[in-house]
């Protein structure tokens, strides 16, 4: 991608985001949540990045916002695909029983840029206990609940029938859920939870390259 390109993809992303009540929900208006964004802008015209690949899994970045400014049901309540409003299915748990895992490290803004990002197409079918040890292999990142339901925001055809995908740099602690964005049976873009020691054949751990803020 070239500078200007990534500046019309952010402008794009921006407005996907004021569009869907971001402003709102965040208790900034419009204004003020664009002046948060705008140092972003910046950072996104020296971002190393290609242009990404909807087939593979590949996406150049996405803007990302912690849930400390929009709580992550409402995040996801705000993804739609299809016509379909996503859902959270957490039960008996809830998104704000998740937590950042420990050796992950994010921006201080609440708004930051994920980048190089990869939907997990070649550790599909493994459990994310053995994918995770893949990722860190390779040096990238595993993403957070809010960070997965950025990229379904931005790009819902992201989400596809066999290859949808898990979360693993948010865990409940004490136990093996693991969440993960896919497509259920209601055709829905639905936030849900899977064991960290069992495959699926249409999930794959998601990862970046990099957080900027």
């Amino acid at each position: 991608m070239t500078p200007a390109e990534r500046t019309q993809e952010f402008d794009r992303q921006t407005g996907v985001l004021v569009d869907r009540g971001y402003p709102q929900h965040s208790g900034l208006g419009e204004t003020a949540f664009r002046a948060l964004l705008a140092p972003l802008a910046e950072k996104v015209v020296i971002l190393q990045v290609s242009a990404g690949d909807m087939e593979t899994g590949k996406l150049p970045f996405v803007i990302a916002v912690k849930s400390e400014l929009v709580a992550t049901d409402v995040q996801m309540a705000a993804v739609s695909k299809d016509g379909r409003q996503g859902v959270s299915k957490l039960y008996p748990r809830s998104a704000s029983d998740f937590r950042v895992t420990a050796d992950t490290v994010l921006p201080a803004s609440p708004a930051y840029l994920i980048s190089d990002i990869d939907r997990g197409q070649l550790n599909r079918n493994l459990p994310p206990n053995e994918a995770l040890v893949l990722i860190k292999g390779k040096a990238r990142l595993t993403l957070t609940i809010e960070e997965g339901i950025a990229i379904a925001t931005q790009f819902p055809d992201f989400l596809r029938k066999n290859n949808c995908y898990s979360l693993l740099a948010s865990r409940h602690p004490g136990d093996q859920r693991v969440p993960a964005i896919w497509i259920n049976a209601a055709r829905q873009p639905n936030l849900g939870w899977c064991w960290d020691g069992n495959p699926h054949t249409w999930l794959g751990s998601a990862s970046c390259a990099s957080r900027t803020d």
